[in-house]
């Protein structure tokens, strides 16, 4: 495009002479038809009056060289100035000045950074020379804007040109080894690094690290982490954020406090990750710590921190503080309102969840994406407002929002339908998806027949799970959750006798609970805490008094063929009813009891702590897998529907 334009964008005054014209003169302009005291290129760029320089610039027709170019470049670069940028780059062609390496390097870099990438790229192709920088400056620009596949694959071209990389051109192409082919790829370059001996540099161990994190390989990454000879912030954050990504939080979080004994400074970054790690352990004291941290360190609150904070809050069942948050951002961007809107959808409140995307549409200031609606419909669900979230799905369908339904967005009507009972109807509703179903589709289904003990579509579902993913365990044990419900024993033997044919295990249950800023980690019978017997104990004391208030073993949970006796004491191994005895055993009457589960709660668990709040006056605040339940008096929030 610039070659077409340079006759429309160069201008000059009269009283130049008409040479300057003839794009192949190198005659000198005469002097005298100079303004007196004209003021130089590099003074015009320095007060940032890049208009002026311009002016100049074609007032000085063929006397512009190195410096004057350079400085107006970079005054370009400096302004994201693309029509100024592509005045200077006409001005070279019509005077038939030769840029040297540099300034060809430098219109790569201007190209790029107005996101121009054919002209970067063009400049890069015509370029009769080429050092490191230049390759590098285009390597950066295809990374910085996504283009994995053509960033690597010039990378390779560079290779072949025999030009030797450096360690800024190893940082950037190494953040492009994304895709499991590119972690191939990543790999091999990792090999070379160490050819190279670039391993130990900072910048090049940072995005080494940050590769091997997003790809999973977390012990790959801690190995390059301890091998660094020193550490900056970058690459402190990044190895954090690696084990918070991948759902390690216990481990982020350790490493985070080792990090600071050390002395590592941390950035807005740094803590955001944190918050991640912190949002996944539902660890609120934690969290408060790191929130007075950021305003101590008096940190800019970029919208990413504001964000994890909103999230951190709201996973910790601390709304109020999520919302106050929320309220106060002088910026908010999809991610704002879908933190907000998740976090009301989790603790069941759909009511309050379709008053903010109410809200967001009105303001039309940001316009909602996939996960808005899936928050919004996710709210519907949990919520019990199916017949609201039918009509906002249907908008949707219609494009009232200008945004179509995705096979996720499906989902969550099957969902919407499941948790209120509508099993047929969800059944109809999938064979009529213009989507193939998903197995996420199907196992909200089966999960929704196990609640709803409807054997005979749970039977037809779980066998079409089976044939899609036969390794997850879940299915397994959602089938045979349903079968013993139904007091089918031998079909309930049969599907884990298929269990232990395909070598597919069970996920354990355990809940945690945070005192005094220790997680204490509760399975299943555990007998592995060190305060184990006072804690069974008290579960034992607790279940008596309870049943004077009315508390009745729901034995339907225990999914064994084994007497009452039995089954009640089976119940009362759960992790959640030992979390709980822990918590009441070591807080003060009249404080909050905060439980969190990796897996749904049964119902006798959840029956048992109404039944505890009401007793002893405790509020429980119990986070599973699905959703929030805030128990206060003996009435949970969910109110039973979940």
């Amino acid at each position: 495009m610039i070659w077409k334009i340079t006759s429309l964008i160069f201008h000059r005054p009269k009283q130049v002479l008409s040479s300057i014209s003839n794009p192949f003169s190198r005659q000198r302009i005469l002097l005298s038809t100079f303004p007196a005291n004209s003021p130089d290129l590099k003074t015009l760029c320095s007060n940032r009056q890049l208009k002026e320089a311009l002016l100049e610039m074609g007032i000085q027709g063929l006397e512009v060289e190195f410096q004057g170019y350079d400085s107006v470049l970079t005054e370009c670069i400096s302004q994201t100035a693309i029509r100024e940028g592509q005045r200077v780059h006409a001005h070279m062609i019509k005077t038939c000045y030769e840029p040297p390496v540099y300034l060809r390097t430098r219109l790569i870099v201007l190209y790029n950074k107005c996101r121009c990438l054919g002209d970067a790229r063009r400049v890069l192709d015509e370029m009769p020379e080429r050092n490191v920088v230049s390759w590098t400056a285009m390597i950066s620009g295809y990374s910085q804007r996504g283009y994995a596949s053509e960033a690597l694959h010039l990378f390779v071209e560079m290779l072949m040109s025999g030009t030797a990389p450096n360690e800024f051109t190893f940082a950037t192409v190494l953040t492009s080894c994304t895709s499991s082919s590119g972690f191939q790829l990543g790999r091999q370059i990792h090999s070379l690094v160490i050819k190279t001996s670039f391993e130990s540099h900072i910048f090049v161990g940072s995005s080494l690290l940050d590769m091997y994190a997003k790809a999973g390989k977390i012990c790959e990454a801690r190995r390059v982490f301890d091998g660094l000879p020193e550490r900056d912030v970058v690459s402190c954050t990044a190895i954090i954020s690696g084990y918070a990504q991948l759902g390690l939080d216990e481990e982020a979080l350790d490493l985070f406090r080792r990090l600071q004994r050390e002395g590592m400074r941390s950035n807005y970054v740094t803590y955001a990750s944190v918050l991640t790690a912190l949002s996944g352990l539902a660890a609120l004291d934690h969290g408060r710590q790191v929130h007075s941290h950021v305003l101590r360190a008096k940190l800019p609150f970029y919208v990413v921190l504001q964000n994890s904070l909103i999230d951190m809050y709201s996973k910790c069942g601390s709304l109020t503080y999520s919302r106050r948050i929320f309220d106060s951002m002088p910026e908010r961007t999809v991610i704002s309102w879908n933190a907000m809107l998740v976090g009301y959808s989790k603790h069941g409140l759909g009511r309050e969840a379709v008053e903010l995307f109410k809200l967001m549409k009105e303001e039309n200031k940001v316009k909602p994406d996939s996960v808005t609606f899936l928050a919004v419909l996710s709210g519907c669900s949990h919520g019990g407002m199916e017949d609201r979230g039918l009509e906002i799905f249907y908008e949707m369908v219609n494009q009232k929002d200008g945004f179509e339904p995705e096979i996720e967005h499906y989902g969550c009507v099957v969902d919407l339908f499941g948790r209120a009972g509508r099993v047929e109807e969800a059944f109809e509703f999938i064979k009529k998806m213009p989507f193939e179903p998903t197995a996420a589709i199907w196992g909200s289904l089966l999960g929704a027949c196990r609640v709803h003990q409807n054997v005979h579509i749970g039977e037809f579902v779980a066998r079409r799970l089976l044939e899609i993913e036969s390794e997850n365990a879940g299915n397994y044990v959602i089938l045979s959750n349903l079968y013993a419900s139904a007091g089918r024993w031998d079909d309930v033997r049969t599907v884990r006798e298929l269990m232990k044919e395909k070598a597919v295990i069970k996920e354990p249950g355990r809940s945690w609970i945070e005192l005094d800023q220790t997680l204490h980690t509760f399975h299943a019978s555990d007998r592995s805490h060190p305060r184990k017997e006072e804690v069974f104990a008290k579960v034992r004391e607790l279940s008596i008094k309870i049943k004077e208030a009315g508390y009745v073993p729901e034995l339907s949970c225990v999914l064994y063929d084994v007497d009452d006796e039995q089954k009640e004491k089976i119940l009362q191994g759960h992790s959640e009813k030992l979390a709980l005895a822990f918590g009441l055993i070591c807080t003060p009457g009249g404080t909050p009891v905060r439980i969190i589960k990796n897996l749904r709660i049964c119902v006798d668990c959840h029956n048992f702590a109404k039944f505890l709040s009401r007793v002893y006056g405790r509020e429980v605040s119990l986070r599973d897998k699905n959703r929030f339940h805030h128990i206060v008096g003996g009435t949970c929030s969910c109110g039973d529907y979940w």
